[in-house]
């Protein structure tokens, strides 16, 4: 048996290594966007095309985390997490040797299925390997590779794909996968009773789902997240169009202070959260959903302001400080997933978190958005798609009446 003292230097090994498989994870999801106008000019693809390759990866991911959530919570979960990681990066050096739209297509496909695997079980699988006390500082530092990832993804794009072409540039991104998934494969899995513990009875897959939305404050969670993923999604898409027709600026500038606005506030707000969360434990168990939920209802009139203002600078620094608060809930949404379900179904947990936050979330709102600003302009449209954050704070506020009750039942 391992002591205290030494179980915690082998967590902070598992959470660098993990962190860094996760940093990798959005750098090879966003990588394609900036690559995209070298890839349309070589294959001759059209803008729905381009579109398209998005919408392959983000439908595919939905859709393959379910089955591979509840496979996992069923057999080895490291070897789904280097199996991931692994797949990912080959299915992104296949896009390398892509020479049709078509093959492109299924190579981003496969980066779906690569990525669903290791976004269903890396939260948890981090997470049991710190005490409850801590898991809201854990995760969020875990979730702050989302905006640094991303960002990486659109710096290495941009640099490698004018300096050495957009084939080079995927292949060069996917060689640390490769590392990675090796010592992937090296790693534990903290539950004592890894190894297959059930059978895996398929036709029980759907009615073992249905009863995660039964512990209400996970439904509650989930529903909180795909709102704040609407409002989010759709801003990613749209803000630096608004900042290039609002105030004028190339859209090459716009999407860059977008990016770095994203960044700051998506670092900062992420630690903040973690940290305030946990703070608040020791005063109420709640902490984590009323973090969340104050982040979310403060972030709303800052992003309406950020909209209306008729000040660019005024703006740019309302939106920076809207999405502070509304990262603050990276962390803590996560532990609470973690919290309030079974140990043996932790896995399938996040898979079904990530279908639902993505179906009602950003592979909806991007369209939703465009449609309003095609009917009655596109500040209004950002207005309209923001009120999601507080129904978002709401669903926090409310499933914080359940929180106590849900977790001690599923820690006995």
């Amino acid at each position: 048996m391992l002591s205290t003292s030494s179980k915690f230097p082998a967590a902070r090994g598992v959470l660098a290594l993990l962190l860094g498989v996760n940093l990798l994870n959005y750098l090879d999801r966003q990588i394609l966007y900036s690559l995209l106008p070298l890839i349309q000019r070589d294959l001759t693809l059209s803008d729905a095309q381009a579109g398209s390759l998005a919408s392959a990866f983000m439908v595919v991911y939905m859709l393959a985390a379910p089955p591979i959530g509840y496979w996992a919570d069923r057999q080895s979960r490291p070897l789904w997490l280097a199996l991931g990681v692994l797949l990912w990066s080959l299915a992104t050096a296949a896009g390398a040797w892509a020479k049709t739209f078509s093959s492109l297509f299924a190579a981003r496909a496969a980066v779906g299925i690569g990525e669903s695997c290791y976004g269903a079980i890396s939260p948890s699988f981090v997470a049991e390997h710190f005490p409850s006390e801590k898991r809201g500082r854990v995760l969020a530092l875990f979730s702050m590779a989302i905006p640094v990832g991303s960002a990486l993804g659109y710096i290495c794009g941009g640099i490698l794909g004018q300096s050495f072409g957009w084939r080079n540039a995927l292949l060069w991104v996917a060689v640390p996968g490769l590392i990675l998934a090796a010592l992937s494969a090296r790693l534990r899995d903290p539950r004592p009773d890894h190894a297959p513990r059930r059978s895996l009875h398929y036709a029980t897959a759907v009615r073992s789902y249905a009863d995660l939305f039964k512990v209400k404050s996970f439904a509650l969670v989930t529903l909180a997240g795909a709102a704040m993923t609407f409002a989010l999604g759709g801003f990613a898409v749209w803000m630096p169009t608004f900042f290039h027709r609002q105030w004028g600026l190339q859209l090459g500038r716009a999407g860059a202070l977008f990016g770095g606005v994203t960044v700051v506030s998506g670092i900062l707000g992420s630690l903040a959260g973690g940290w305030l969360s946990d703070w608040g434990l020791s005063y109420t168990k709640k902490s984590h959903f009323l973090v969340s939920g104050a982040g979310l209802l403060a972030g709303l009139p800052l992003v309406l302001c950020a909209v209306l203002c008729e000040n660019f600078h005024l703006s740019l620094a309302t939106l920076l400080l809207a999405e502070f608060f509304l990262f603050l809930n990276m962390g803590p949404l996560n532990a609470i997933i973690v919290e309030v379900s079974d140990p043996a179904s932790r896995s399938m947990a996040f898979a079904a978190n990530i279908l639902v936050i993505h179906a009602l979330g950003d592979a909806v709102s991007p369209t939703v958005i465009g449609l309003m600003s095609d009917l009655w302009g596109l500040n209004l449209a950002l207005i309209l798609a923001s009120l999601t954050l507080g129904l978002g704070g709401a669903f926090c506020l409310w499933g914080a009446r359940y929180y106590e009750n849900d977790a001690k039942q599923r820690h006995g």
